[in-house]
């Protein structure tokens, strides 16, 4: 403090402030409800071959440009957890706002599993990975495990990129406050394939 020109050595011990009102010890459903404020794009990651699954995952992030890095966070008990252990491998599918169905049901923990969840679905298999892409998405990545880090109750696995790609310009699928959402249009016109990533998990 400043006391007529002099500089005074505040001895007084910093103050301890209480909590907010309504805040206490984060708990799961707290947390979870704080996140849900934070809207995210909406993904279906895949894995191919014998451990072919898909999975709803909104957990997903770019990390890097050079190298070319993502990151999905996998609760260790979901299916997708092991598939991606053991293929080393994964897809992911960027959702635009009319397959809000498919976000919906590779969140559905009653569909079949393997290669019979895909069935009635419009994909093609991934040229590196053999994994699942989902028609009509907005965008498409498929990478190879570079690292699996702990993350409490779930995995980060850390994905180097083979290759991406993108389609033309429409609205994208959101999920907020517990919903999805349409969102805007990118600025991107027509398609192309690029190595490089671009911007989760729900289900299972």
């Amino acid at each position: 403090m400043i006391d007529n020109g002099r500089a005074l050595l505040n001895t007084q011990p910093p103050t301890v402030t209480s909590p907010l009102p309504g805040c206490s010890t984060v708990l799961p459903g707290s947390l979870r409800e704080t996140m849900a404020r934070f809207a995210t794009g909406i993904t279906v990651l895949t894995t191919g071959g014998e451990y072919v699954h898909g999975m709803t995952a909104n957990a997903f992030s770019s990390v890097s440009l050079e190298p070319p890095l993502v990151l999905c966070c996998v609760a260790r008990t979901a299916t997708m957890h092991e598939a991606i252990t053991v293929t080393r491998s994964f897809a992911l599918s960027v959702l635009g706002a009319e397959q809000e169905h498919l976000a919906r049901y590779f969140a559905d923990r009653s569909r079949p599993r393997g290669a019979a969840q895909f069935h009635g679905v419009d994909w093609r298999p991934g040229p590196f990975t053999g994994a699942p892409l989902l028609s009509d998405s907005l965008a498409w990545l498929e990478c190879k495990l570079a690292e699996r880090y702990d993350g409490g109750d779930h995995s980060i696995f850390l994905g180097e990129v083979l290759a991406s790609d993108w389609a033309d310009d429409r609205q994208a699928l959101l999920f907020y406050g517990g919903g999805f959402h349409r969102g805007v249009c990118g600025t991107t016109e027509g398609t192309g394939s690029h190595v490089g990533p671009t911007a989760g998990e729900r289900e299972r």
